[in-house]
C-alpha cells in the first residue's frame, strides 16, 4: 500500500485505513514519556522498523499501540523504544 495520496495528489484515507485494519495491533506500556517530543521520538523510531504500519502514542496513558503487517517483533520494538530513550515495560 504506501502513500494515501492518489496520482492526482488528492488524498484518499481509505487505503491507509484498510492497511491498518488488516494489521495486528499490539499495545505496549512505556515509561518515561512526558510530552509531544516523546511522542515524536517514539513514533519516528518504531515507524522505521520493518513491518510496522502505524504507531499511536498515548503519552498521558503511557501506552504505545503498534500496528504491524504480521506478528510484532517485541524485541525489535523494545529496542527501538529504548533507542529513543524510553522503556517498554511489557504488553499492556
Amino acid at each position: 500500500m504506501g502513500s494515501c495520496c492518489t496520482p492526482d495528489n488528492s488524498c484518499s484515507t481509505g487505503d491507509a485505513t484498510v492497511a491498518i485494519a488488516e494489521g495486528t495491533r499490539t499495545v505496549y506500556a512505556v515509561t518515561g514519556m512526558t510530552c509531544g517530543h516523546c511522542k515524536t521520538a517514539i513514533t519516528t523510531s518504531v515507524s522505521a522498523l520493518d513491518g510496522v504500519l502505524n504507531v499511536d502514542v498515548d503519552v498521558a496513558g503511557g501506552l504505545v499501540t503498534v500496528t504491524t503487517g504480521g506478528e510484532p517483533d517485541d524485541a525489535a520494538i523494545a529496542a527501538a523504544i529504548d533507542d529513543a530513550g524510553y522503556e517498554l515495560t511489557g504488553r499492556a
